[in-house]
């Protein structure tokens, strides 16, 4: 075997590698942001005498930070499968789906990097 075709999973595990972490760094962002969001909405609150539950105008201020916190808890979960991910690019394992032990589809895996099932397996999910 040549050199060069020992480096070649090699270099495919650092690209995927290089993607997970840029899907990481855009996570923690967002994460960030609605931190951010919801700090900012709770300053308000604290601020504001306005009786926002019977505004007929907008939605009130504590529909706004369920969103909020619903949306930050979404972000934190893909992290975590972000993470998981990386675990299994370190096993071997990445790529594989956890259900039927198949190849995950490439492009399963180029829209969803963090995919751990493959497209039939996650149809049968739900």
């Amino acid at each position: 075997m040549t050199a060069q075709a020992k480096s070649e999973p090699e270099d495919q595990t650092e690209a995927i590698r290089s993607v997970l972490r840029a899907e990481r760094a855009t996570g923690e962002s967002t994460l960030a942001d609605l931190d951010a969001q919801l700090q900012a909405l709770r300053s308000a609150s604290v601020a504001s005498n306005g009786d926002d539950e019977h505004d007929p105008e907008g939605s009130t201020i504590a529909f706004e930070a369920a969103q909020l916190e619903t949306l930050r808890e979404r972000a934190g979960e893909h992290l975590d499968e972000i993470d998981l991910a990386i675990e299994r690019l370190d096993k071997g394992t990445y790529g594989i789906c956890e259900r039927c032990e198949q190849p995950i589809g490439a492009a399963r895996l180029a829209a969803l990097p963090a995919a751990r099932l493959c497209v039939r397996c996650a149809g049968l999910r739900q």
